[in-house]
């Protein structure tokens, strides 16, 4: 069984390594690919290197809170009344769904609490005001309702949401990220006598480092949310062409397969609907359906992918007018690929991430506008080409 595992993962291993270095050494785009290969992997260390320095200055940062807060609490000094209220201010907000509602008054580490305040939330309120650091004691002089209809100033706000712990919120702090990596990296690293116990430890330490790196949660990071805005990215760029002409290539994008490099084909399906082909990494392709949701002539462009598309995306362009007969075209898209943020990962490791193949693409047609003519799929495309 052991060597049955042992063969399947070298078999996997190999095929991986032997893909890439065919992917690399290929004699037409090799020298590119390496280069770009190369230029990500600089990036990729550079950006490493500035997690770690955030990190530490957020853990030193936090440590030396810990230390002032509990050098605080052994010397029992006694806290201002305005630093006092701050603090209860702080606390209210975070657990009132009206913290605005209550006035708070503070004397020799007393304070007074009074204003109209729900009777679910009554509890909870004083249980914080309590767990204040400096507060010794709480007088309640509030007025409790069982429902704010009739009383204005427990009206027009939703109840705020209690903060939930730092490893199950959407996003990381450095200090965390730094801790949690360094967790995971050092799980891939050292192996366990236990077969069982060391595939575990690496699968968990591989996504631990996976969340720390790339600072998505695993449901986003893997594509597992039904949300087009995995991956979210902009581009301006100006082009010297009158924005009724820029606007009208942008209204029709069949025509884009000519100029753009990873486009294979766009084809219309019906009123403002278009069927996409393009290309993927390692030679693979794509295919989805998406339509036009709203056309402002000569001011913006909205569309979004159809439902149960492979990869669902959606966008917006808004075209500005110069001034001096050009047109600046603003560009917002999200996507979500197939394996979410992994899958771009690998698009972009392959040199077929969206942001870098758009960078290209509006070069193109940029060229195309100002200079009549542009180059892709390795042959010269004009605009009378275009127009026939």
């Amino acid at each position: 069984m052991r060597h049955s595992e042992h063969a399947t993962l070298g078999l996997i291993t190999g095929a991986a390594i032997g893909g890439t270095l065919m992917y690399l050494a290929d004699p037409d785009r090799g020298n590119r690919r390496r280069a770009l290969a190369r230029e990500k992997a600089i990036h990729g260390i550079r950006q490493l290197g500035t997690l770690a320095d955030k990190g530490v200055r957020d853990l030193r940062n936090r440590a030396r809170g810990v230390v002032f807060e509990t050098w605080s609490v052994l010397r029992r000094a006694r806290v201002s009344e305005e630093v006092l209220i701050d603090r209860v201010r702080a606390k209210i907000g975070r657990n009132l769904s009206h913290p605005g509602a209550i006035e708070v008054a503070a004397s020799n580490g007393q304070i007074v609490l009074s204003g109209p305040v729900l009777e679910n939330e009554l509890d909870d309120l004083i249980d914080a005001v309590y767990s204040v650091h400096g507060v010794h004691r709480v007088e309640n002089r509030l007025e409790p309702h069982e429902a704010g209809e009739n009383v204005p100033r427990l009206q027009g706000a939703a109840r705020r949401r209690q903060s939930r712990p730092e490893l199950l919120q959407e996003a990381w702090a450095p200090g965390t990220r730094l801790l949690m990596g360094a967790g995971g990296a050092l799980a891939l690293a050292f192996p366990s006598r236990n077969r069982s116990i060391e595939l575990s430890s690496r699968i968990l330490g591989g996504l631990v480092l996976a969340r720390a790196v790339t600072n998505f949660p695993l449901r986003r990071l893997f594509g597992l949310i039904r949300s087009r805005r995995t991956i979210r990215f902009q581009k301006t760029i100006t082009i010297h062409e009158p924005i009724e002409r820029v606007f009208e290539f942008w209204s029709n994008p069949e025509s884009f397969a000519r100029i753009m490099n990873h486009v294979h084909e766009v084809k219309k399906t019906g009123e403002n609907r278009f069927r996409w082909t393009v290309s993927g990494p390692a030679g693979t392709s794509g295919t989805w359906d998406s339509h036009i949701v709203e056309s402002v002539p000569n001011r913006m462009l909205a569309w979004r992918s159809d439902p149960g598309s492979l990869i669902r995306n959606a966008g917006i362009i808004r075209f500005e007018s110069t001034g001096d007969g050009g047109t600046r075209v603003h560009l917002l898209m999200s996507y979500n690929p197939p394996a979410g943020a992994i899958g771009h990962a690998i698009a972009k490791l392959f040199g077929v991430g969206p942001k870098d193949v758009l960078d290209e693409d509006l070069v193109r047609m940029k060229s195309l506008f100002e200079h009549g003519k542009t180059r892709a799929h390795g042959e010269t495309v004009t605009r009378e080409q275009l127009s026939a």
